[in-house]
């Protein structure tokens, strides 16, 4: 019978324990090194967006940049109102369709549907996510904008308009916001709904007043990330909305959004330097501040109303 040597045995201890710290130490150089490439980039993106953006005020007043109604820039007219204006108005119809398909749809879900039937539904939503923009863009301006005209909605001479930009774009979105809410929904303790069904609630009382304020947090985040989303949409609106930047309060009009112009500016032939150019920038950086400021005003509301469950 032989016996183990206690030296080699220890010995292999510690040379597996240092093969697992050194495999621990690789993989978080990895991770901190994925961490620090993400911030280099957005850095790099914003110092672009400046570098150029800073030449192009020095020769546009500010003021006028911000206030003028009038964006031609083939005509040396740089106010980017309206553009801000309709990227606005597009995300705003886009909230109104996309909020309640995707929260109802979300809490159906979550609260109603049986396994199986969730099990098909939810990656069929999440199918549609994935669907090109271009693809429902021409879906904008072959089958909805007929379909409007049809019921009276649009003239027979309009093709593009905001409304239908908005409508197609929230459908665009709807899968991000149904598909985030019910993860929240569903994050919620089983314990919260028997407990209220335990007192005599209804499911509907325990979906609307128990579960849903639960996951609160998680369903407005998701609502925000949507409209940041329906911001920086271009091909729909590209395709949808038209290429007229105009100020108008009527959804039914055409005008441009901050993405289609740098599409257009962009496949244009404005020289490399040119106030024109420089223009892409500027309507670039603004783009860049609003989609900030949403996930800002995602990230206080999210803390806001974060419930941490044991």
């Amino acid at each position: 019978m032989t016996t183990a040597d206690p030296t080699q045995a220890t010995g292999s201890a510690v040379f597996r324990r240092r093969r697992r710290r050194l495999g621990e130490s690789l993989w978080l150089a990895v991770l901190a090194a994925a961490a620090i490439t993400s911030i280099l980039i957005t850095v790099g993106i914003v110092y672009v967006l400046f570098s150029e953006a800073v030449p192009f005020f020095g020769e546009v007043d500010f003021s006028e940049f911000a206030t003028n109604t009038l964006w031609s820039p083939l005509g040396q007219e740089f106010g980017v109102l309206p553009l801000i204006v309709t990227s606005i108005y597009v995300a705003a119809i886009a909230t109104i369709v996309a909020v309640p398909l995707g929260v109802g749809s979300a809490i159906y879900l979550s609260e109603y549907a049986s396994e199986p039937f969730r099990k098909v539904i939810k990656p069929i939503l999440e199918l549609l996510a994935g669907i090109p923009t271009v693809v429902l863009g021409f879906f904008a301006l072959y089958s909805v904008t007929p379909a409007l005209k049809d019921v009276g909605a649009l003239s027979q001479f309009q093709t593009f308009s905001i409304l239908v930009g908005g409508l197609v774009v929230g459908i665009l979105i709807t899968p991000t916001i149904s598909s985030l809410s019910e993860d929240a929904l569903r994050a919620v303790p089983n314990s919260m709904r028997d407990g209220a069904y335990g007192l005599g609630a209804t499911r509907r009382e325990v979906s609307v007043k128990v579960v849903f304020p639960a996951a609160l947090s998680g369903v407005m985040a998701s609502i925000v990330l949507g409209i940041s989303r329906a911001v920086g949409e271009t091909m729909i609106v590209v395709l949808a909305v038209g290429g007229l930047a105009q100020l108008t309060a009527d959804p039914r009009e055409p005008s441009k959004t901050i993405t289609a112009e740098i599409v257009s500016i962009a496949g244009g032939e404005a020289a490399r330097g040119s106030i024109q150019y420089q223009s892409i920038f500027a309507i670039g950086l603004v783009l860049f501040i609003v989609t900030l400021l949403i996930n800002v005003a995602a990230a206080i509301i999210v803390k806001r109303y974060r419930v941490e469950y044991q």
